[in-house]
């Protein structure tokens, strides 16, 4: 049921664009979008928003082979009749521009064993912002900059992790002047529901070992659509 709270309505408007919504969530938000004009609004909203991460996947030309990869697998079932596959205009154009996610999607239900599924968040400002994109894949992180923005001087931001059910946050440790963060495998063990944020702290980071200074930015991991 779709909620008529503005703030719970534009959190799961929110969830439903960046596809973190499970299966039935997902399909009762896409039932409610042309009826109801508040949610409407809300995901049109925070397309806007996370327009920004567009800028992360630059256009790349599909791997050699794989349209006769796929071909061939489909030539192997022997269920249905094979129709050869022959790619459009379009195909070929929105294939070349988004290989990342079209490429490598039908590489995965074809040709690759079953993997751990990705998690991924936006870090948002206090204005709702979308300020940082986190990736957590083989055991680490990743964090990229989509709004790169000067620090305070005589200040430090700090990443912290906290997993659910912890009652601390663990420091992953201070975001470099370069903005390139790179957690590596051990330092903690990333899964759905972890809150990641980053907090404004003293040039040699927090000195409690927990955050004393104002969030910047929050978000909370969810596998991402599509792993």
């Amino acid at each position: 049921m779709i909620p008529s709270d503005p703030e719970v309505l534009d959190a799961l408007a929110a969830e439903h664009v960046l596809g973190t919504l499970d299966a039935r969530e997902a399909g009762e938000v896409a039932r409610a979008l042309p009826t109801n004009p508040a949610l409407r609004d809300a995901v049109a909203a925070w397309e806007r928003r996370l327009a920004p991460l567009a800028d992360l996947a630059p256009p790349e030309p599909p791997p050699p082979g794989l349209w006769g990869r796929i071909e061939d697998s489909l030539a192997a079932r022997p269920e249905a009749p094979v129709v050869p596959l022959r790619p459009s205009r379009f195909w070929q154009a929105w294939a070349g521009g988004s290989t990342a996610i079209a490429a490598g999607l039908a590489a995965f239900l074809l040709l690759r064993p079953a993997e751990e599924p990705r998690m991924m968040t936006v870090l948002l400002t206090s204005s709702d912002q979308p300020a940082w994109l986190v990736e957590a894949e083989g055991g680490g992180l990743r964090l990229a900059s989509l709004n790169p923005r000067p620090v305070e001087q005589g200040r430090a931001q700090q990443l912290w992790a906290l997993p659910p059910g912890a009652t601390a946050p663990i420091s992953l440790g201070l975001i470099p002047a370069n903005g390139q963060v790179s957690v590596a495998p051990g330092r903690v063990r990333p899964e759905p529901g972890m809150l990641i944020e980053i907090t404004l702290e003293p040039p040699g980071g927090s000195p409690t070992g927990r955050p004393t200074g104002p969030i910047l930015f929050i978000g909370r991991l969810a596998p991402a659509r599509g792993s």
